[in-house]
C-alpha cells in the first residue's frame, strides 16, 4: 500500500509538472534565428538550456524569420497562434523596418495589432525594443525608438527598453556585416531578455 501511494505522489506531481507546462513563443527576424551562425549558438537556443537548468518545462518555439518585417510577422501570426497556442508570444520586430526606412507609425500599428492578437488568443507578450545606428538621422532614430516605449505604456506590456544593449556599435560583439550579433554576442543577448522575461512563465 505504501508503495502505491508513493507511485501515485509521483504521478500526480508529473502530472502537476505537465499541467504547468506552456509555450514560449518567439516571432522576430535575423537576430533570434541566429543569422550568420549555427543556430545551436544562437540566443533562442541558450534559453532553451536556461529554462531546463532552472526546472522550467516550458516549450520553445522559435518562428523567427531572417529579413522579416513588423508587416511580415503580423501576417504570420495567426497561423502562429492557431498552431501553437502559446501561452507568451516574445515579439523581436522592427530591425528591418528601420533598416528600410519604413514609418515609424506603420510600425507601431503592426506591432500594436500583433499585441492585440495575442493577447486575443490568451497568450501573455513581451516586447524586445529596437535602436537604430544614428546615421539614419535623430528625428527618424527618436521616433522609431519610441514606438516600443509607447506600445508598452498604452498596451501595457513588459519591454525589454532595447534588445542589442551593450552589444549594437560594438565591433567585438558584431559580426563583420556590422549589423549581426556574433557568438560572442548570445549570451548577452539572453542576459538582456532573462530578467523580464522569468516572471512571465
Amino acid at each position: 500500500m505504501r508503495v502505491w501511494f508513493l507511485s501515485a505522489g509521483l504521478a500526480l506531481m508529473c502530472m502537476a509538472q505537465n499541467a504547468a507546462a506552456g509555450t514560449v513563443l518567439i516571432v522576430g527576424d535575423s537576430i533570434s534565428a541566429a543569422f550568420g551562425l549555427d543556430t545551436r549558438q544562437g540566443w533562442v537556443s541558450l534559453l532553451e538550456q536556461r529554462l531546463k537548468a532552472e526546472g522550467f518545462d516550458d516549450k520553445v518555439v522559435n518562428a523567427s524569420i531572417s529579413g522579416d518585417t513588423s508587416a511580415g510577422g503580423q501576417a504570420r501570426l495567426p497561423a502562429l497562434l492557431a498552431a501553437h497556442k502559446p501561452d507568451l508570444v516574445i515579439l523581436e520586430l522592427g530591425g528591418n523596418d528601420g533598416l528600410r526606412g519604413q514609418p515609424p507609425t506603420q510600425l507601431q500599428q503592426n506591432l500594436a495589432a500583433m499585441i492585440d492578437s495575442a493577447r486575443a488568443s490568451g497568450a501573455k507578450v513581451l516586447l524586445l525594443g529596437m535602436q537604430l545606428p544614428p546615421n539614419y538621422g535623430r528625428r527618424y532614430t527618436e521616433a522609431f525608438s519610441r514606438v516600443y516605449s509607447t506600445l508598452a505604456e498604452e498596451k501595457k506590456v513588459p519591454l525589454v527598453p532595447f534588445f542589442l544593449k551593450d552589444i549594437g556599435g560594438v565591433p567585438a560583439m558584431m559580426q563583420a556585416d556590422g549589423l549581426h550579433p556574433s557568438v560572442a554576442a548570445q549570451d548577452k543577448l539572453l542576459e538582456n531578455v532573462w530578467p523580464t522575461l522569468k516572471p512571465l512563465l
